[in-house]
């Protein structure tokens, strides 16, 4: 597929996704939504795609939902504003899911404003790298609405439940020393070596099994709402894939030659 509204490339197994509205700070659009999620799909489907890196063209990283939307859903008849919402609801969450539950390793190389939405799908990703002139707001209160990209879900398991309640109810702006100092930000580039120091990062990253870090991924999103118990049951049914997993096998080959040539030595 062509996208226009964003940018989508790959070098060395990493996949970089430019989101390509700057004269708007990537605010993001119906139509860039749909771009979005179809090169979501697209790379968690290419098993030649080891990590994702997930940044901004311009000055922004994403202002957040677009102005025109806004507009359109205010200019709805009353009797369709319910469900049109409802709707453009399902749309974003089926892409922030997407963000998210993708099996490889994702990081937000923040490169500027990220704004409302925009906040909320830097922390959909793994991992969030930020240079100067990144800064943070949920600023969905001004509006009077509630975050609705995962913000109420992702921002207390960064920052702790009091300090999400207080970002959200303020909607003030985290500049990039206070998001790294209460764990909004994970690294700091510079500028001219964000999106470089990102791919370095994914590379590190994702250079081990596929096959376990998907499985390792996928279980460790889910511990903080399972037991103990539940945790370890997925974990020995993953761990059963992973004996069986090529990667498995060819990884305890080489280590058995390796010890054997050492012992003989």
């Amino acid at each position: 597929m062509t996208y226009k509204l964003i940018q989508l490339d790959v070098a060395n197994g990493i996949a970089i996704l430019r989101l390509n509205r700057p004269e708007k700070r990537n605010a993001m659009s119906d139509d860039m939504r749909s771009e979005f999620i179809d090169a979501l799909e697209a790379v968690t489907a290419d098993k030649a795609i080891r990590a994702l890196v997930l940044t901004g063209n311009g000055k922004g990283f994403c202002a957040g939902g677009d102005i025109a939307g806004m507009e359109k859903r205010m200019n709805s008849p009353t009797g369709e504003i319910a469900f049109n919402g409802w709707h453009r609801q399902q749309r974003v969450h089926h892409a922030q899911s997407l963000l998210y539950m993708m099996p490889k390793p994702t990081i937000a190389a923040v490169n500027g404003p990220a704004s409302g939405l925009g906040a909320d799908t830097a922390l959909a990703c793994d991992f969030i790298i930020a240079s100067e002139g990144a800064n943070f707001t949920w600023s969905y209160i001004n509006r009077a609405i509630i975050p609705d990209g995962g913000g109420m879900y992702f921002l207390p398991r960064r920052v702790g439940l009091a300090k999400a309640k207080e970002l959200i109810f303020s909607g003030r702006k985290v500049e990039l020393e206070e998001a790294a100092q209460i764990g909004i930000v994970d690294r700091i580039a510079t500028a001219h070596s964000l999106v470089d120091d990102a791919q370095a990062w994914a590379a590190e990253l994702s250079k081990g099994s596929a096959t376990a870090l998907a499985l390792g991924k996928t279980i460790l999103n889910q511990t903080f709402e399972t037991s103990a118990d539940q945790v370890f049951a997925q974990g020995s049914q993953a761990q059963g894939i992973c004996y069986s997993s090529t990667e498995h096998r060819e990884s305890v080959l080489a280590f058995l030659e390796k010890a054997a040539a050492a012992k003989n030595k």
